[in-house]
């Protein structure tokens, strides 16, 4: 493996942390936005309490990943910029809203009275966030942008505003709640009436996003054939592992093995985002950009690892030390 392709998979890795921690905020959202039922406060406190100070922190990845890919492969990041202008912008804006109503709704009642109208801005901004995220990854994945000479000459609108795309982005959605709802399991295991739930919630989220799925699969085949390709070549033992993985954790919800389920969702995260990786593989933005293409001078890759690589032997114990200190004592729950 290649400086490049070294540095490709650093970035991919952080994705797929984002979608993993990140992913289930958002899903947390999605629940509390739907939140019903006689205990309907208590799953807003569940999911207030689960994401509590911690959630900020996930983002680390989301930023390491903009500022990672504009140092590698700035040809790529300049391109997918202008290309994706849009679904990134919107998504972008629901994340600065997700955070400003999720802190507003926390803090803001016993300063201001009732805060209502920012649950529906958190619930909102979390659904929005990870289906233009969504629409954005299917025109990667699609090759619908198209760059001549380093400069971008598919339009604003293309890839991400197909049929292909849209379900796509209601898949990513569908993810993020079935997440939510799996790692939501585990912190309810106190009370079996919530966690109850969120067993159905987990339940509606495996039906949603495996049909969502074979949808998406179906579609590819007959419309996307470079995804087709992709998932069926490079990327074919990804996909049949992520298939079979799917009734795993769909068993472990319905059996009320709630570590099963967090451990197997969060696999299916994983196996969806890297069947995708190694299906346009060598490409970094197909058909265009490949990886070798796009990066940065190798003296530039080179001094990027080596300061990744000393940065992660700090930034990942701070980051385990945070998630045990405020899981086990977490302010946003009382």
């Amino acid at each position: 493996m290649n400086a490049a392709d070294a540095s490709a998979a650093l970035l991919w890795l952080s994705l797929t942390a984002y979608a993993v921690l990140g992913g289930a905020d958002f899903g947390g959202g999605v629940w509390d936005i739907f939140a019903s039922g006689p205990r309907k406060q208590a799953q807003r406190r569940a999911v207030a309490g689960a994401m509590g100070p911690v959630w900020e922190a996930n983002h680390v990845w989301l930023i390491f990943m903009i500022t990672g890919l504009f140092t590698t492969f700035p040809i790529a990041f300049s391109s997918l910029a202008i290309a994706l202008y849009v679904p990134v912008t919107i998504a972008l804006l629901g994340i600065v809203l997700r955070g400003a109503s999720f802190a507003f709704r926390a803090h803001g009642r016993e300063a201001v009275g009732p805060t209502a109208p920012w649950g529906i801005v958190f619930g909102g901004s979390s659904i929005v966030t990870p289906f233009f995220l969504g629409t954005a990854a299917a025109a990667v994945a699609t090759g619908a942008i198209r760059i001549t000479e380093g400069r971008v000459v598919s339009g604003f609108g293309a890839g991400w505003t197909t049929v292909f795309a849209i379900v796509i982005g209601l898949l990513a959605v569908a993810l993020c709640a079935y997440l939510a709802a799996a790692y939501l399991m585990v912190e309810t295991e106190d009370d079996p009436a919530l966690q109850a739930d969120f067993r159905a919630r987990a339940l509606f989220a495996s039906v949603a996003s495996g049909g969502l799925a074979l949808l998406g699969l179906a579609l590819a085949y007959a419309q996307e054939p470079r995804v087709w390709t992709g998932l069926t070549g490079n990327g074919l033992l990804l996909t049949l592992l992520a298939l079979i993985n799917g009734p795993v954790a769909l068993w472990g919800v319905w059996r009320l093995r709630p570590r099963v389920a967090r451990v197997a969702v969060a696999a299916q995260m994983v196996l969806v985002l890297w069947a995708w990786a190694a299906g346009q593989w060598p490409y970094l933005v197909p058909p265009d950009l490949t990886i070798t293409a796009a990066a940065a001078p190798s003296g530039t890759l080179r001094a990027w690892l080596v300061v990744v690589g000393a940065g992660m032997i700090l930034l990942l114990p701070s980051l385990a030390l945070l998630f045990r200190l405020f899981k086990a004592r977490n302010p946003a729950a009382a």
